[in-house]
């Protein structure tokens, strides 16, 4: 390849599959393994999976640091020895559209990466838990028959409480039980308050709002939506059988450094 613009574009085409592959690779490898040393990883994915994610994420950074020790174009090599004999109008228009689509897959990738470098990492926010307020709660499905005696209700979370609240057939054997929960406030009919969690199966994608009604005076006024509170009361059981925690005391708390249950 004696041509001086052929080469150059030949470096080029190169230098931008290198970076699709092994450069990206390698910074996604980074991001995810500072995301994993410093516990904020579980913002993304479940606890369980860290040590999968993190894993993965080393052997990915080994092994992109091993391949940039081919020459650069080595990656190349067989397409353009297939296409020296064949260097028609198709096979150009051919090498047009493969640079084309490596170009747009370079820009939106990396604008993904740089995303991610550039913005913190946060938790999902109120909006999204009251946007997807509705969809159907995955925690205990089909298990309605959860007792006191039975069950620990101390170890529960607002995500095993609104099951309890929703699915129970039995709820007068839940009154009287104490709770303490942490979450953030989502407003609810007739001036309470809704104390909402986020719950999430495997990564941030699954993840379902749960919530469970608290009664108390002036709750929606003191505390404004996506307000995180710490909340201690007891379970009642209404006339209707529509089970709500009636609050002792609400307290402000920040964010928890694991905003998720799972």
């Amino acid at each position: 390849m004696s041509d001086p613009t052929a080469q150059r574009h030949h470096r080029l085409h190169a230098l931008a599959t290198r970076w699709l592959g092994v450069g990206l690779a390698a910074v996604i490898s980074v991001v995810t393994l500072v995301l994993a040393l410093t516990g904020r990883l579980t913002l993304y994915i479940s606890p369980e999976a860290v040590w999968f994610a993190a894993a993965a994420a080393a052997v990915t950074l080994i092994a992109a640091v091993w391949s940039c020790t081919l020459p650069l174009g080595a990656e190349g090599d067989h397409d353009h020895t297939a296409d020296a004999g064949g260097a028609d109008a198709t096979a150009h228009r051919r090498r047009m559209l493969q640079t084309a689509a490596v170009a747009t897959g370079g820009v939106i990738a990396s604008a993904v990466v740089l995303a991610g470098l550039v913005l913190p990492p946060a938790s999902l926010s109120a909006q999204l838990a009251l946007s997807r307020a509705g969809e159907s709660p995955t925690l205990f499905a089909g298990a309605d028959d959860v007792e006191l005696g039975i069950a620990d209700t101390t170890t529960f979370g607002v995500g095993d409480w609104s099951i309890a609240f929703a699915n129970s057939t039995r709820p007068e054997k839940y009154d009287g039980a104490p709770v303490t929960l942490t979450g953030f406030v989502t407003p609810a009919k007739e001036g309470d308050v809704n104390l909402t969690r986020m719950v999430i199966s495997h990564c941030v994608i699954d993840a379902q709002p749960a919530s469970v009604p608290v009664s108390g005076k002036g709750l929606a006024a003191d505390y404004p939506t996506g307000q995180w509170v710490q909340v201690t009361g007891t379970v009642r059981a209404a006339d209707d059988g529509t089970l709500s925690i009636e609050s002792a005391s609400v307290k402000r708390i920040d964010e928890p450094k694991d905003p998720y249950e799972y």
